[in-house]
């Protein structure tokens, strides 16, 4: 006689499945710490944002500033807010470069293929790009320190002035972004972004007054995004008003309204193309 002895397994539940907004915090966490770890592999990549902005900073500070003279302020004063409105500008250049190069090496590709919320993707590229382009202003920052930029910062201003930084930041380099979906390489975004951004950065008033130039780029630095960004920074750290345009007369609701455009514009278009482009 056989005895058929039964014996009941015990089957533990699957693990549930994560709400789509943890998978979604989860991803782009796990894709910003990839690209952080990509830099001790590749640390030129960081040249743009530590080499760039020191070279700049002690370059214009000795050449522009032994031959130029503010009325009422030094020119550490003047130069510094200037520099780091620009720094928020080439940001462009460095996060336009590195997603057009994640799109053109294919990597993007490869995390389609991978079970990672899409958004998180793109989400990741802008917050990774935005702690760099932090790393390269607080280097600016230090220098101009050293080299004896002394703002005139209370707690509010300060503040202000970080919350302002961080919204520009976050506006120039969904811009950034955008752009390096629209080109075909790295290669092509440095020349554009360059042929963008200098000349912009030039005529925002970063190391002359806007007020001396002559009638057209006068008229363009007046309504050029980056003024407003320089223009604020500068009123706050050193109470310096500009005059000339709206955007110059109210530097900080000016800066603050070029952001949320570019914002408002640019990450349509950016997950749009995103989109199609894994079409």
């Amino acid at each position: 006689m056989t005895t058929l002895t039964t014996t009941t397994a015990l089957v533990e539940p699957l693990p549930a499945v994560p709400s789509p907004l943890v998978r979604y915090l989860r991803d782009t966490r796990l894709l910003v710490g990839r690209s952080l770890r990509t830099i001790p592999r590749v640390p030129e990549r960081l040249a743009d944002v530590t080499i760039q902005p020191i070279v700049f900073t002690v370059l214009f500070l000795y050449v522009f500033g032994s031959a130029i003279k503010i009325p009422g302020i030094r020119y550490q004063d003047y130069l510094l807010p200037g520099l780091i409105g620009q720094g928020l500008a080439f940001g462009i250049i460095g996060a336009g470069m590195a997603t057009a190069t994640d799109f053109s090496t294919g990597v993007i590709d490869r995390f389609r293929s991978l079970p990672v919320h899409r958004l998180a993707i793109i989400t990741a590229q802008v917050i990774g790009q935005m702690l760099e382009q932090v790393l390269g202003m607080s280097l600016v920052i230090g220098l101009g320190l050293a080299l004896g930029w002394r703002p005139d910062l209370t707690v509010a201003t300060f503040f202000e002035l970080a919350g302002l930084i961080l919204l520009g930041l976050f506006a120039f380099t969904w811009f950034g972004v955008l752009v390096g979906m629209l080109v075909r390489n790295s290669d092509a975004m440095q020349g554009v972004g360059f042929a963008i951004v200098f000349p912009l950065s030039f005529l925002a008033g970063t190391f002359v007054p806007i007020e001396g130039m002559s009638a057209v780029p006068r008229f363009i630095g007046q309504w050029d995004p980056i003024s407003a960004f320089v223009a604020a920074i500068r009123q706050l750290c050193q109470g310096v008003h500009s005059h000339g345009s709206w955007q110059l007369e109210h530097p900080v609701a000016g800066m603050a309204a070029w952001s949320v455009l570019l914002v408002a514009v640019c990450v349509p278009l950016a997950l749009r193309r995103f989109r199609t482009a894994g079409a």
